[in-house]
């Protein structure tokens, strides 16, 4: 067991050094909550400058910029594409509503600016497969913001199933929730079918997601069949059932390449503490990754191996890697790293492209109720 133990063991980086002299330029696209993160994140980058903030509603930006003292340098614009034919920008974050991430993402790639942005990369398959064409013809860099995939857990569990130990893979479970767990907490932007498009299925979905297909090296999705509902968003007990335009849980049953089969279910709130422990059946052996209470893409305990040795069924424990970092500060400064060194994306889009789909295949789906082929485009 101590060779099993030694063989998945943390691995140190080296620090890196950088050329603090040249400031990337950024700007922030949507200044609601999570821009709050962002901007926390840029300014424990000594080699970033916060140059100008967009929002659609007036004052909203400039209220934003004294709360978080982002600096008396920055500019102020009423959109993205005021922001951005600026050209004050090397880079921005966009953080607005999930239905704009497409069209502010695109101008920016079109014009040249590298963008970081927020989960879910958009509402639709049809808007993933334009931004990853931006992309291709911007040169710029693009990352989507998935700061799980900066969790050594999740490293761990991904150098678990690339070592081999598990064999093939085929069979997946995965997903998580929260037994009452609806974000409104700054409004209901997340909740409006005209500004969020999808609900739990992309907030917290895609996290799930891209846990378990990036450790498998994201093989493309074939066919799905899916359900949504929103039995608890819209109770007329809910304070604001009457907005409330998107869905509350989900659930699907994904064939992939590979012979690779994905069970999902996502909830934001459930008569339930959880639906379940994501789990990895292979040929040689298993992993469970413990769910949470309030499962926001994290792991809730030590992973598990399910395997035999010397023919005997035994469970191998690993034990939690600490983090002495924080997971958004590392995804903020990735991102930095890749636009000013040239390097590749640190969530590409290629990948979320697949994770895009797969939400796209599961609305499409539970709207026509029956399954449906995932057909994805050459980019």
């Amino acid at each position: 067991m101590a060779s099993i133990l030694d063989a998945f063991k943390e691995v140190h980086e080296a620090i890196k050094e950088r050329d603090l002299s040249q400031k990337l330029k950024v700007g922030i696209i949507g200044t609601g909550w999570i821009a709050e993160a962002h901007v926390k994140s840029y300014q424990k980058c000594p080699d970033v400058e916060i140059v100008a903030l967009a929002d659609l509603i007036p004052g909203k930006a400039e209220a934003f910029c004294a709360r978080y003292e982002v600096g008396s340098n920055v500019q102020f614009f009423p959109d993205h594409k005021a922001l951005i034919d600026s050209g004050l920008c090397d880079a921005v974050s966009v953080c607005t509503y999930n239905a704009t991430h497409a069209q502010c993402t695109i101008y920016a790639l079109e014009h040249g600016v590298s963008v970081l942005l927020e989960k879910p990369m958009c509402v639709t398959l049809d808007e993933a497969v334009a931004i990853c064409k931006a992309e291709k013809n911007s040169g710029a860099v693009l990352s989507i913001g998935f700061q799980p995939r900066f969790d050594e857990n999740m490293k761990l569990l991904k150098r678990i199933v690339q070592s081999g130990e598990l064999g093939q893979i085929y069979y997946i479970q995965t997903g998580g929730g929260r037994r009452r767990g609806i974000p409104t907490p700054f409004g209901t932007s997340f909740i409006q079918k005209d500004t969020a498009g999808i609900g739990a299925l992309g907030d917290i979905g895609c996290y799930s997601l891209d846990m378990v297909l990036n450790s498998i090296g994201y093989p493309k999705p074939l066919t799905v069949s899916g359900y949504t509902s929103d039995f608890f968003g819209k109770d007329p007990s809910y304070e604001h059932h009457d907005v409330f335009g998107v869905d509350d849980f989900a659930a699907a049953f994904v064939r992939l390449e590979g012979g690779v089969i994905l069970d999902f279910r996502i909830a934001w709130a459930m008569n339930l503490d959880t639906p379940g422990d994501t789990i990895l059946m292979g040929t040689k052996g298993s992993v469970r990754v413990p769910s949470t209470e309030c499962w926001n893409g994290s792991v809730g305990g030590p992973l598990v191996i399910y395997h035999e040795i010397a023919g005997e069924q035994i469970e191998t424990v690993i034990p939690m890697k600490h983090m002495d970092k924080d997971c958004f500060d590392l995804k903020i400064r990735s991102f930095v790293d890749a636009v000013k060194e040239g390097g590749e994306p640190p969530v590409p889009s290629s990948q979320i492209l697949y994770n895009q789909a797969i939400i796209d295949g599961i609305a499409r789906s539970a709207a026509l109720g029956k399954e449906v082929e995932i057909n994805i485009p050459e980019i």
